[in-house]
């Protein structure tokens, strides 16, 4: 996100000599959206950044100069992290291995272990901490509500070795159990599916538009598009009625583990 232009935002705001209440009132959006595009959090909608142009007066500067999405850096992923702390829903298709959030310290450390180039052991576990910080928002009983969709793959690739995965796969089980989270897993069975080319993230807030990020190689991409945000999220349900039904996902998930050693 660019801190920039919500620098910009903030200075005209205030030459205007209106609250973050008064724009969002006058520009027909959330004064927390407002706030997160002034801290660099979100970058508007085309439509929104009109809004603001026509509220602040300032032609069409905001709309002209939005922030591109198209970057993808390990910073951009950031704006996402914080995101995630706001939602009330997130839904997970995960491709390669289990989402963040789900991740046990064991897994974790394997999976940030294998990164290239390599990274000294110090940042390596400072980006264990900061994805264990992430998973805190499962200590919430109720909010967000969390739905996990997993590639058949995630479940095979024994990243950490097999009792790690093991370990990974029963944290999972556990939280799907006791009503944490929602967990389907996706059979090899079904071949090509309408997510098997990345893994997504669907997110929804109180007052804000829905968003979805897709991440693969040294990419990541944030969409706030309605158009582009919607058809994501019917590429999901789509994929989801392919998928198995909770019980039996959990009769797999039990499977796979008790194969890589795990013992009830």
């Amino acid at each position: 996100m660019s801190s920039i232009y919500g620098d910009w935002l903030k200075e005209q705001r205030e030459t205007a000599g209106l609250t973050q209440q008064q724009l969002a009132d006058t520009a027909i959006m959330t004064r927390s959206h407002i706030a997160h595009i002034e801290a660099g959090r979100r970058v508007p909608s085309k439509e929104d950044a009109r809004r603001l142009d026509r509220a602040l007066g300032t032609g069409n500067v905001l709309s002209s100069f939005l922030p591109q999405n198209d970057v993808a850096t390990a910073d951009y992923f950031e704006a996402v992290r914080l995101l995630e702390q706001q939602a009330v829903m997130i839904r997970e298709f995960a491709l390669s291995y289990f989402p963040g959030i789900l991740q046990t310290k064991r897994y974790a450390r394997a999976v940030l272990s294998s990164a290239f180039p390599s990274v000294s052991e110090e940042e390596r576990d400072r980006r264990v901490v900061t994805r264990l910080e992430r998973a805190k928002i499962l200590e919430d009983p109720v909010s967000p509500v969390v739905w996990v969709l997993l590639d058949e793959a995630v479940l095979r690739r024994p990243m950490g070795g097999a009792d790690v995965l093991a370990e990974q796969i029963m944290h999972v089980v556990r939280l799907a159990e006791t009503g944490r989270i929602r967990v389907h897993v996706m059979p090899f069975g079904v071949g090509h599916h309408p997510l098997v080319d990345s893994m997504l993230a669907l997110m929804w807030f109180e007052d804000q538009p829905p968003l979805a990020y897709g991440e693969g190689l040294w990419m990541g991409k944030l969409h706030d598009s309605p158009s582009v945000v919607r058809e994501l999220q019917s590429r999901y349900e789509l994929a989801l009625s392919d998928a198995l039904p909770l019980r039996e996902s959990l009769a797999l998930l039990r499977s796979i583990a008790k194969e890589y050693g795990h013992h009830d």
